[in-house]
Order: C-alpha cells, then structure tokens, then sequence
C-alpha cells in the first residue's frame, strides 16, 4: 500500500507506527508523518527527536511509557489480585520495549506478571481462557491497531470471564470496556494535523522536531463496573476525565 502511494507521487503520507516504517522504507523524498506510541528513534523512524532528518517526522503520543501507570490503576482498581495479565500482540513494532517496562514494574510490586501473545482471533479466544483458569485477577490489554480491530471480541470475553481489564485508547470503555488511560488520540491527531499542513505550505520535515502529546485522560465506563459487580475507589473515581454511565 505504501508503494502504491509513492507510485502515485502523492504529496504527503500521514499514518501510524507500522504505516510510517512501510511508508519510509518505499521512499526517501515523499514528506512522512507518523503518529506512534513508541520511541521513534527506536523504532528506526527518526535520527533523534529534536533533529529526525531526512524526510520524515511526526507526533509521540507516549504509550510504552504509561504502562507503569496501567498497572499501578489496577492495583488501586483491584488491590487484592496477586496476579495480573498483559496481553500483548508480538509482531507489534515496539513490543519489546512495553514489555520490559511492564516486566520491571510488576518486579517492583512484588505482583506476579502473566504474559500473553495474541496475534490471531483463536490466540485472543485462548489467551483469555488461561487467564480464566490461572485467576488472574486483572488485565492490562496492549496498543496496536491489532487488537483495535478485535476491539468487540476482547471486551466481550474480559466481561464472560469477568477480568476487569485497562486499555490504552479512550475508544474501549466507549464501546463498552471497562477503563481507559492514555494520550489523547484527538490532540495527538491535531498535532499530526497540524504538521501536515506546515510541510504541504512548504517546511521540511527534516526541520520539524517530533512533538510530543502530553494530554492525558482517564475514561471509565460505570456500567461496566457494575457488570463486573466492581465498586471504583472514589479517589480512582475523582481523577477520572470522563465517566461514562
């Protein structure tokens, strides 16, 4: 799909993380802007932030560095479980990096990690029947438009088996998760917005340092909670953003 972008000599490209790297290995001339959850200098997509050279740049909209902040919301969500289950989709770009963060926060809380893959429809179906059967008692669901387009099927068995479950877009708890914590998608989108009209009036990318989306909001469904016949602490309660009943 990149390659028939840049067949098609179009002015700019404007995607996600596995978008953007698609997009920069088809061309060298064509203006990329990236909106990614992971490091970027990492992920190979810029030199560094402040100079990401070349024809490229983008917005960072933290989503490795909040896992830390998943996992210490269900502990005050679920102060008594004393294991919690990350799913994860492995051919993620940038997975390595969430998964060492979530590895040496659940050291430091003395809370036992599982860890589960998922990159197929069955391994999501599979993946929450052993969490069910080893009582995890909570669930953090990782990024990635994977897991997005299977969004229904994830908050459907978090309710069967009842896993109070945090994701990582404001989009789940709307569709009927249970809570949300993360940057803001609509500032993050703006801020790409934003960008891709300063190139297309003529500014290289080059030039751009990659900004950095630092809107944060807590969403939680009440409905869900009683569902789930959780009560939300008031403390959790009263930092949320938005609360959806």
């Amino acid at each position: 799909m990149a390659a028939d972008l840049v067949s098609h000599r179009v002015a700019l490209i404007v995607s996600n993380t596995e978008g953007s790297l698609a997009a920069k290995a088809a061309t060298a001339t064509i203006p990329i802007v990236f909106t990614v959850g992971g490091d970027p200098v990492k992920l190979g997509l810029v030199a560094s932030l402040n100079r990401p050279g070349q024809n490229i740049t983008g917005v960072n909209w933290f989503s490795t560095e909040l896992m830390a902040k998943h996992w210490e919301i269900l502990r005050e969500l679920v102060p008594h479980a004393s294991v919690i289950g990350c799913l994860v989709n492995p051919s993620l770009p940038g997975v390595t990096d969430q998964l060492a963060e979530i590895e040496r926060v659940a050291e430091s809380t003395g809370k036992r990690l599982r860890i589960l893959n998922a990159s197929t429809r069955h391994e999501i179906n599979t993946g929450f029947r052993a969490l069910a059967n080893e009582q995890v008692g909570a669930l953090l669901v990782g990024p990635g438009p994977f897991f997005t387009a299977h969004r229904d099927q994830i908050i459907a068995l978090a309710e069967s088996y009842t896993i109070p479950s945090i994701y990582t877009e404001r989009v789940w708890p709307k569709a009927g998760g249970l809570m949300s914590y993360s940057s803001s998608a609509t500032d993050a989108y703006r801020r790409a917005g934003v960008y891709a009209g300063r190139i297309l009036k003529g500014e290289a990318p080059a030039n751009l340092p990659v900004d950095r989306s630092t809107k944060f909001e807590l969403v939680i469904n009440l409905e869900t909670a009683k569902i789930l016949g959780l009560t939300i602490p008031p403390m959790l309660f009263a930092r949320a953003d938005e609360v959806i009943e």
